[in-house]
């Protein structure tokens, strides 16, 4: 955890607003156009004919994605919220910078401009009505060639102070798979964004040593991708070849 700054003392930014020091009723700007997480689902594991031998080859499965969320959000969401954007305020960082907020399952995202999200994250980590000390994972996720904006970068931020955990989500598009890194913040997010990174191909801008963590060095392409293929990759050792799924014998 990075050191931070003794605010013992220090008004919350929720206080500020209260004293007039900061402004009040500020709320996010939603997306011109809705994130988009879903995709619709044959089958399992993209197979396709008599290649497939798990006996799902029928299922079907619509596509879903969870809906902007519009306040009252319910449980501690909403004070949550008033005092994140407050705290955004008095440190310089617009309210666009929150594209949407979600809540799903039980669980709050703030989908957040990649511009801004090293400004988002040192606010939740540094205010003192905030307290988000700890990124406690970075992932990614590939939704597949037929969605928009496919990989997504999603932080899970925990306050140890406040008992609380919120999810930071931001969306590329795969010809610029750009994101700031966050490692100056948080330092435990180090060899999680190499991980993203090998896997997913999200480039972490100004990471300190992006590198691979699971594949050899020179490896072709990133393994976790929606169209990296499942088979066919020569296994070394043996000098054999696993077959693509819609090579190997069926069962059926």
């Amino acid at each position: 955890m990075a050191d931070k700054p003794d605010t013992g003392g220090e008004q919350s930014s929720a206080e500020r607003q209260e004293t007039g020091l900061s402004p009040a009723g500020a709320r996010p700007a939603q997306a011109a156009e809705p994130v988009v997480a879903g995709r619709q689902r044959k089958g399992m594991f993209g197979v396709a004919g008599s290649g497939d031998t798990s006996g799902y080859g029928g299922l079907r499965l619509p596509a879903y994605t969870p809906p902007a969320s519009e306040r009252p959000y319910g449980s501690w969401f909403d004070e949550f919220a008033d005092e994140f954007y407050a705290a955004l305020s008095d440190n310089g960082v617009p309210v666009e910078a929150i594209l949407q907020v979600t809540v799903d399952r039980g669980e709050i995202t703030f989908y957040v401009d990649r511009a801004h999200l090293v400004a988002v994250c040192r606010t939740l980590r540094d205010d003192a009505g905030l307290r988000f000390e700890l990124c406690s994972s970075v992932s990614g996720v590939d939704y597949g060639p037929d969605v928009p904006q496919r990989l997504h970068s999603v932080y899970h931020l925990t306050s140890m102070t406040f008992r609380r955990r919120i999810r930071l989500e931001v969306t590329l598009e795969i010809e610029d798979a750009h994101v700031p890194s966050i490692v100056e913040i948080y330092p435990t997010a180090d060899w999680q964004e190499r991980e993203a990174w090998d896997m997913f191909g999200i480039i972490y801008d100004g990471h300190p040593a992006l590198t691979r963590i699971l594949m050899p060095d020179d490896w072709d392409g990133h393994p976790q991708r929606k169209d990296y293929p499942l088979g066919g990759i020569p296994v070394e050792y043996k000098g054999a070849e696993i077959p693509p799924p819609d090579e190997r014998r069926a069962y059926s």
